[in-house]
């Protein structure tokens, strides 16, 4: 056996190893679930010493269960190659230590900040510059928000970083941040790849209390001896800092080819694509994010994926679950059979899911869900082929905004736990009208660590390699007849969040504050 590779992805809800081969092949896998803490409302944090404990098990039990089928699996390791997810953020002191746990990306107590940052502060300029659209979820937002509303923790703090950021820092001591995870931070200049001036300014923050950008491709050594003795590593092994979650999940599926667009339906969901230079929308639709100098990633994240779903098989269909568990039969697979049942467009019913606000394109955290054209002829297979459609549609949604910077794409390659379902593979062919491809390869964000780090130990020539590791397990074309209904369709959904702007924003305003008089917006709030 030839060289291995080990990707190790820091995600929300869990950090996963993955032992490849140098040809996609996987030797061995383990992942390590930790808890999203909600003291308040609006939180969304973690404990970083959980996930640092994570991660150094996750790798520890992958290489033992490598090591039964590769008994030299400490010689033949090329190295290790991280994948982390964005836009969190940790306070720590001179020594390291945290003051604040991890604020992760679904944290929206900085939505009065962010608004605040759209409107006052100069914030389109700003992420023109920086390829971070303005939102609760960005760094930038965070940190405005800490400014303001927690000054004495914002001095006291020496650094804020990054949850990779802190576990590197763990294992070697350094505080460094690579230009991808950096670049969805909303204070990283993708021109001149460093922390941008006006972002800074804004924040009265220096340089030096935020890690030094690297490379994707930079690689750490100096892993203490006795760390690497507990993780079965040579003292030795390379560590690459590699990217952030989203790009490298494009690089995992094979689509970094002009044209090509990932989509990824998982808890939450996204659409990518790859160009050579940094671009931002003058309408500051999509992001921008780096994974390498000749690479970059430009999309959108939407925040009602699989989770809407899951919504539904527990708030509509709960005597179907009970029945599809009570017969051994997954409720999903259940739901998705009962909404069959329905022809494409569930004859005039429309599902905005915005049940958690949402990010691209509309970038609007006050956004709710509803059925729209519901009638009597509509029953509960509708609601629930509604809710799958309209999953699909918010997708789509991001596509127009990425074709006006890149032009026309051909081609989906999708992932997620969606794609098990061969009803919403289908309908994600019908409403984009291209070709839908569903890789083999299902740890895709692992896979692109491990490609990463070949490539910046020398191992392969390019990336291109990727496309020789990445089967096909699905392929689905569009069908004519369910394209001309979802395209008749699709300007009504498109319309109505954007005809209602005020309207969600005065019913998040009285689910925020019932007693509020009638829950109407104040004054300030309806001109803004």
């Amino acid at each position: 056996m030839s060289a291995l590779m080990l990707g190790v992805d820091i995600g929300t809800t869990s950090t996963k190893a993955v032992m490849f081969t140098v040809d996609g092949g996987i030797v061995a896998q383990h992942a390590v679930e930790y808890p999203l803490l909600t003291p308040v409302p609006g939180a969304a944090e973690q404990d970083p010493q959980q996930i640092f404990d994570a991660v150094l098990t996750a790798i520890r039990v992958t290489v033992a269960r490598a090591a039964v089928e590769v008994p030299d699996i400490a010689a033949r390791l090329a190295g290790v190659s991280f994948s982390a997810a964005m836009h969190s953020v940790i306070a720590v002191d001179a020594a390291g230590t945290p003051l604040t746990r991890s604020i992760t990306w679904m944290d929206s107590r900085a939505v009065d900040w962010a608004r605040r940052l759209r409107d006052e502060f100069g914030g389109h300029q700003i992420y023109l510059r920086t390829g971070t659209p303005i939102h609760p979820m960005s760094p930038l937002a965070k940190l405005l928000w800490l400014k303001h509303e927690q000054p004495d923790l914002f001095r006291r703090a020496a650094r804020f970083v990054g949850i990779k950021e802190y576990v590197l820092f763990r294992l070697f001591g350094r505080w460094v941040v690579d230009h991808s995870i950096a670049s969805a931070t909303g204070l990283f200049n993708l021109v001149a790849l460093d922390w941008d001036a006006g972002a800074l300014d804004l924040l009265g923050l220096g340089a030096d209390r935020l890690s030094t950008p690297v490379a994707t491709t930079f690689i750490l050594d100096g892993l203490a001896a006795d760390i690497a003795r507990s993780l079965g590593l040579r003292p030795g092994t390379p560590f690459i800092v590699g990217a952030n979650d989203g790009v490298l999940s494009n690089l995992g599926l094979g689509a970094i080819q002009p044209g090509q667009v990932a989509v990824t339906i998982g808890t939450s969901g996204a659409m990518r694509t790859v160009i050579d230079t940094p671009r931002t929308d003058p309408s500051g639709r999509t992001f921008c994010y780096a994974l390498t100098a000749r690479h970059w990633v430009i999309g959108g994240p939407v925040n009602n994926g699989g989770i809407i779903f899951r919504w539904v098989r527990d708030e509509l269909a709960a005597s179907e679950t009970e029945t599809a568990k009570r017969l051994g039969i997954d409720p999903y697979a259940v739901l998705t059979r009962i909404a069959e049942r329905v022809p494409a467009g569930c004859e005039g019913l429309i599902f905005h899911p915005y049940l958690a606000g949402e990010r691209a394109p509309l970038w609007n955290a006050d956004l709710r869900g509803s059925y729209f054209g519901l009638a009597m002829h509509h029953h509960k297979e509708h609601m629930i082929r509604a809710v799958l459609e309209g999953v699909i549609f918010n997708l789509y949604s991001i596509l127009p905004a990425v074709e006006s910077l890149i032009g026309p794409t051909r081609r989906i390659m999708a992932t997620g736990g969606f794609a098990r379902s061969r009803l919403w593979r289908q309908m994600m062919a019908d409403v984009f009208n291209r070709e839908v491809t569903v890789p083999q390869s299902i740890e895709s964000s692992c896979l692109g660590a491990a490609v990463l780090g070949l490539l910046a130990l020398g191992r392969i020539p390019s990336l291109d390699v990727v496309s020789d590791m990445v089967g096909s397990v699905h392929e689905h074309q569009p069908i004519p007849g369910n394209v001309q209904v979802y395209s008749r369709l699709w300007p009504i959904f498109e319309a109505l969040p954007r005809k209602l702007e005020q309207e969600y924003r005065e019913i998040t305003r009285f689910q925020r504050d019932p007693s509020s008089p009638a829950g109407l917006a104040s004054p300030e709030e309806q001109n803004a």
